[in-house]
Parts: C-alpha cells; sequence; structure tokens
C-alpha cells in the first residue's frame, strides 16, 4: 500500500500541521515497500563505477537519480541529460551557466563522467538516497496539496540558491532559475503574472527590491534565516489564499480536525496543530 501524507487542513495552518508530523509522516512513508526497494535498487546499481550509456538506459536507475534533485518526471529526457552530462565534461562549455538551473547543475557536477563512467563515493551514495527519499516524500506531498509541496521545497532549497559568498545578482538569477522557488516568491511578493515577460535583469531588480521592502530584510542572504523563510511561506498560502477567494482555515475545520486527534496523530499534533492556528 502506497503510503499517502495526512494535510487535513489547506493554507498556513495545514503547512504549520506538516511541519510538526514531517519526521513521523517521513517515517512512516520511507518505511514503505516501494521506496525501500527504490532505495536499494540504487545502492546496488552505483556501488560500482557504470557507464554513462547503461545509466542512461536503465529507466529506474535514472528515475530515482533525477528524483534526488527534485528532477523527478524528467527521465523521459535522456537526450537532453544525455546533453547535460556531456557539456559538463566539457571544460569549455558554459551550457550549464546558460541553462541557470541549479538542480541540473547539481546533477551534473555529482554524476561526473569520466573516461565514459560515473563513479561514486559510498558516501555520495548514501547522501543521494536520503535526497531521493526526502525528494520522493515532497512529490508524494503535492499529490496532495502543491502549496504544500511548494513550501517543502522552498525551505529544502533557498540555502542552496542564496549563498553568502555570492553576489546578489548570481543569488537572484538562482532564485529566477528556479521554478518552485520563484512561484512560491511570486505569489508571496504578489507579482503579476505578467512580469515573467520582462527583461531578466529587470525581473532581479524587481524581486530584490519587492523582498527587501516585504518581507523587512537588509540583504537578499536573508532569506536563508529561519524566521524569515517562515515569514515569506507564511505570506505565500495567505496571498493564494486572497487570490483564490477562500480562507484557508475555518472554526468547522479546526474544530473536526482536532476532535480527530488531528487525523491519527495523537493529541501532541493535535496541540501543536492548535497552537500554530491561535498563533497566527
Amino acid at each position: 500500500m502506497v503510503y499517502q501524507p495526512v494535510i487535513p487542513l489547506t493554507g498556513y495552518g495545514g503547512w504549520k500541521f506538516l511541519e510538526s508530523t514531517f519526521d513521523k509522516q517521513l517515517e512512516g512513508f520511507t518505511d514503505s515497500a516501494r521506496v525501500k526497494n527504490d532505495r536499494q535498487y540504487f545502492q546496488d546499481k552505483m556501488s560500482s563505477p557504470i557507464a554513462m550509456e547503461d545509466f542512461l538506459s536503465d529507466k529506474r536507475l535514472l528515475r530515482i537519480s533525477l528524483t534526488a534533485f527534485d528532477l523527478g518526471g524528467e527521465e523521459w529526457k535522456v537526450g537532453f541529460i544525455r546533453h547535460v552530462m556531456e557539456e559538463k565534461a566539457d571544460p569549455d562549455s558554459n551550457f550549464l551557466t546558460r541553462l541557470n538551473n541549479q538542480a541540473y547543475t547539481n546533477f551534473a557536477n555529482t554524476f561526473a563522467v569520466t573516461d565514459g563512467k560515473i563513479s561514486l563515493s559510498a558516501d555520495t551514495i548514501a547522501t543521494l538516497s536520503d535526497d531521493f527519499e526526502l525528494a520522493s516524500f515532497r512529490s508524494a506531498v503535492g499529490d496532495v496539496d502543491n502549496n504544500m509541496k511548494l513550501s517543502l521545497n522552498y525551505k529544502a532549497k533557498i540555502g542552496d540558491l542564496v549563498r553568502e559568498e555570492s553576489s546578489d545578482s548570481a543569488n537572484l538569477y538562482r532564485i529566477l532559475g528556479d521554478v518552485p522557488v520563484r512561484t512560491v516568491l511570486e505569489t508571496a511578493l504578489n507579482l503579476p503574472s505578467s512580469w515573467q515577460k520582462l527583461d531578466v535583469d529587470q525581473q532581479a531588480d524587481i524581486l530584490k527590491e519587492r523582498m527587501l521592502s516585504v518581507f523587512s530584510i537588509s540583504k537578499v542572504t536573508d532569506l536563508t534565516n529561519e524566521d524569515v523563510m517562515d515569514k515569506v511561506i507564511q505570506r505565500f498560502h495567505t496571498m493564494d489564499s486572497i487570490a483564490n477567494g477562500q480562507a484557508s482555515l475555518s472554526s468547522g475545520s479546526v474544530a473536526l480536525t482536532l476532535l480527530n486527534n488531528a487525523a491519527g496523530f495523537g493529541s501532541t499534533a493535535s496541540q501543536n496543530l492548535f497552537l500554530s492556528i491561535v498563533s497566527r
């Protein structure tokens, strides 16, 4: 039986519930047979060097590997993925820089091809196995509520996109190149869809100005602070609820959830959920 994440509420209340039950739900998800079998398959296949063509022709292995980088569902792009890997091996290529997709850059760096083969260390295999489980869980959350998946992606990826050693421009361009993270910020900042038609430099300037103002931060790298991350996610859910003309919480749904002990997670989860609601 496939594990389905439990998210009894929409909006920010649902997000706080997911946060408070995340570890327990992740444990239940990773304990499912399908996830455990995929993890073991990946570890067995990557335990020794593998030819790039064999890697690309193994659809299951490719799916698991891409999922670890939040690229699940793109395994059908074999030609493009081969091009990404080949361009990474070319020291004169700036293809990945122009692509401006941090997920594919990380994938290409990790699955670097040397003499036609890919070789991963035991530590890298273990890390990617964990990343696969986390990304798979985020995807399962998205099947229940895509806004929760976007929130999880934002929290997981913003630290990789925004770096202290990088310039504001580099950080902003990486944000713009990551669709889930950009979507969260666009919604939270109430940017119109027409904004995406502007030149990328203009987008970066507007994004920076709005972020500094709306989130009351002094620099772009402040986005990685825990309190700022929560502020962004809270505003994302609030603005999405306003845009869709619906309240993310109702007294009836809250009462029902509490009476049902937070869908089987016990009284502690119920108390946490109630506290997250009343503290808004």
